[in-house]
């Protein structure tokens, strides 16, 4: 296929991908669920102001957020989902006092008939919108506003200090005084009940809520509407006809380097390290050290799933509570992925143009310093605004925003950006030399690019909501940071990278390596862009975001089934030539990264991606199934696979000692699979049956968690836990040997062992 079809292709993606992101983005902006400006009981008493209900929304970011249990389905997978809780809570308050009231007998005791008269009259009573558009006014009946003050009392106790509810904020990893203070607490009571609203309330003129009937709940007539298993059934279609028509391009048009001229000795054993490459060495330093630090905060989150506000015994929990655990486990593996690869860029872009911009070091340094900054400030920030020692403000600022994946505050957030931008301009101005060259490498040098391009100003996207930005809108431009940033063009950018470290070495031809990576991207962008919008199915967005995320985000799987391809292409090139073998370890990560994106981005996001099998999952551990396999397995392996790269580039005369970076490699994977196949998977699939038979709030709530058999297989975890924490160890210390010493050969050099 011709390079100016590829680039005709890839231009027309991105226009008519982001014009649809964009249009239906106005739609979510015009179509988001009303906030009153006041809600009252029948006698007209105020009982919550528009003002409550956007101040709780800030309370529920700063004690964690999407950490702390979920919000319409999106955060944590301890603690219930509160949107969930809430509105269970309120239907059966509701029905337990109308049958005292009108039958005398408790609600579990009703002759079946007249349960279900009352569970009709509790639809028509929650299904019913009330809210006058013109005055702004939301009027509630006098038994619901009963439901209101039992569930405020209810989560005022849970959220602070009420003797009572110990059993259960153990059980949800909440420590006593969570929520500073009545007034607080009783604005997020405002925000909780204004989230359950949108969930139960039918849009005006349709017979849907404003969530797509989302959660499942029965009580109340949220069951599946018939949009979802349309679209559901579309997306499958979508996926067998994109499986289709990739398998017989690779089978017909596909492009192969079936006998590359590969030299006989490393074309790159002569290449001199300038002092800017030569200055990211330190990079790699941090980002193993954050590796570390990433997985113990990952395994006190985990052991807070069975211990609740402890660590074996240890009260950890007053000082470091899960919402930090999760937010610092979180953040910093997108810290040290996101650090890896643009490390990688910095070293790559020198060698690529063979020229040193002046002050090139300079900058490199700069950037690094600024972004430990970044690091250490975000995390202690997230810490004072957590444990509630800053005001609302400031916790926006430089607190905890409580968004899952940017929770960093937004005084960080935009010291980050400006990081990004400033890695841009030291990326562009060393390719600038090559770029003005017309060579064959120029096509690639180009979507290189793009991709830094990319990467710099889609991360601006998290600068889009303020302090008090609707749920919707602000969860519309949060997932552009998680789904295009992190998941979109740092894959683009990835792929691109790999196709430059194999023409240097002149494995691939670089005609080859174009086209590749050009169809590649189209590929993966034509269902990556408009396919974010399966991440918004149950956000308050209208039915159409729901066709479009099912039927596009089916094609973001059809690249990864043909994975194989990509894998076998790699183990070839590992054994293609001698020299090629001191490349193994580097090369082997990518291979890793083709196998977990296969399973983990293929298998295990399409296990959650149709819309009626994220009707039940959303919010359950299927997702977080999906998140290591695809977070850790795919762009962790690939950070790591970069950093061994340009580690190995960094010194060719040395022989690597690969038992540690073996052991690493095997325990890594194997640790992550089970983890995922014995412990994580199987919560998962019990949380999905019970979500199907008894709705969400049950497949959340303790009852059901602290079932022991549940109880065991989380225990279970530690095996793979374990395991994996295990080949961390070994690869930090086969990283940091390079330096000391002891994970090379002293004295053998790499031109003797060839």
């Amino acid at each position: 296929m011709k390079t100016k079809k590829l680039w005709i292709g890839f231009i027309l993606v991105m226009v008519i991908s982001f014009g649809i992101l964009g249009y239906f983005g106005g739609e979510i902006y015009r179509k988001a669920p009303p906030i009153p400006e006041k809600v009252v009981s029948p006698d007209g008493t105020l009982l919550f102001s528009n003002s409550d209900i956007k101040d709780g929304q800030n309370v529920w970011q700063s004690m964690g957020g999407q950490e702390v249990g979920s919000i319409w389905g999106h955060g944590a997978y301890k603690a219930p989902d509160w949107t969930a809780d809430w509105l269970h809570r309120e239907a059966i308050f509701i029905l337990r006092h109308w049958s005292e009231k009108e039958f005398s007998v408790a609600y579990d005791d009703l002759e079946s008939e007249k349960r279900a008269m009352l569970e009709q009259r509790l639809q028509d009573e929650l299904r019913n919108n009330q809210y006058d558009e013109a005055s702004g006014t939301l009027e509630l009946s006098s038994v619901r506003t009963k439901a209101i003050l039992n569930n405020s009392e209810h989560y005022a106790g849970l959220f602070m200090d009420s003797p009572d509810k110990a059993d259960l904020r153990e059980a949800y990893s909440i420590p006593p005084n969570s929520i500073e203070g009545p007034e607080r607490m009783r604005k997020m009571n405002a925000f909780f009940f204004w989230a359950s609203w949108t969930t139960v309330t039918e849009r005006p003129g349709m017979d849907i809520t404003y969530t797509n009937n989302w959660p499942p709940e029965r009580l109340v007539g949220n069951e599946p509407a018939g949009s979802l298993l349309l679209w559901t059934g579309f997306s499958v279609i979508i996926l067998l006809f994109g499986i289709g028509l990739l398998a017989w391009y690779y089978a017909t048009n596909r492009e192969d380097d079936k006998n590359p001229d590969i030299p006989s000795v490393n074309p790159l054993s002569g290449t001199k390290l300038t002092p800017s490459m030569k200055a990211t060495l330190k990079y790699f330093w941090v980002v193993t050290a954050l590796i570390l630090v990433q997985i113990l905060m990952g395994v006190i989150t985990a052991h807070y799933g069975v211990e609740g506000l402890g660590f074996y015994g240890l009260p950890l929990s007053d000082i470091l509570p899960y919402s930090i655990s999760r937010t610092w486990h979180i953040q910093l593996a997108i810290f040290w992925i996101a650090t890896s690869w643009l490390a990688t860029g910095l070293f790559i872009a020198p060698a690529i143009s063979g020229k040193e911009p002046k002050y090139q070091k300079l900058g490199v340094n700069f950037l690094f310093i600024a972004l430990l900054v970044i690091v250490v400030g975000s995390l202690v920030g997230q810490w004072l605004g957590v444990m509630q020692k800053l005001g609302l403000v400031e916790n926006f600022y430089f607190g905890h925003q409580g968004y899952e994946y940017v929770d960093l505050g937004r005084f960080w957030q935009a010291f980050l950006f400006i990081g990004l931008i400033l890695w841009l301009f030291l990326m562009g101005r060393a390719l600038l030399p090559a770029l003005r060259e017309k060579s064959e490498h120029r096509h690639l040098l180009l979507m290189f690019l793009i991709s830094s391009i990319a990467i710099a100003a889609f991360y601006g996207a998290g600068l889009m909501w303020g302090r008090q930005t609707h749920l919707a809108i602000a969860e519309y431009w949060r997932w552009w940071v998680v789904h295009l940033w992190v998941e979109g063009f740092f894959e683009v950018f990835a792929t691109v990278a790999i196709a430059f470290l194999f023409v240097r070495m002149q494995l691939i031809r670089a005609s080859i390596a174009t086209t590749s990576v050009i169809f590649a991207t189209i590929i993966f962008l034509s269902g990556g862009i408009v396919g974010t919008f399966h991440h918004l199915y149950f956000t308050g967005t209208p039915t159409a975001i729901l066709a479009l995320g099912a039927s596009f985000s089916a094609l973001e799987v059809v690249p990864l089934v043909l994975m194989g391809f990509e894998a076998y292409h790699n183990i070839k090139l590992s054994r293609a030539k001698e020299w090629v073998s001191t490349y193994k370890w580097p090369i082997y990560f990518f291979i890793a990264v083709a196998f977990w994106n296969f399973l983990g981005a293929g298998i295990f996001g399409f296990l959650i991606n149709p819309p009626i099998a994220l009707y039940y999952m959303q919010g359950l551990n299927t997702t977080p199934v999906h998140g290591h396999t695809a977070l850790f397995g795919v762009y962790g392996m690939l950070g790591i696979g970069l950093m061994l790269f340009v580690l190995r580039d960094m010194n060719l005369k040395v022989v690597w000692k690969d038992r540690s970076i073996k052991i690493a490699f095997w325990s890594i994977n194997t640790g992550l699979l089970l983890m995922v196949l014995i412990s994580i998977l199987p919560v998962g699939l019990a949380q999905t049956v019970a979500s199907v038979k008894h709705g969400l709030w049950y497949a959340r709530s303790a009852e059901f968690l602290q079932q022991p058999s549940l109880e065991t297989i989380r225990w279970l975890r530690v095996i793979g836990d374990t395991i994996f924490a295990i080949g961390a160890l070994y690869l930090a210390w086969f990283v940091f040997g390079l330096k000391g010493g002891w994970s090379i050969h002293k004295n053998r050099d790499q031109h003797s062992s060839n």
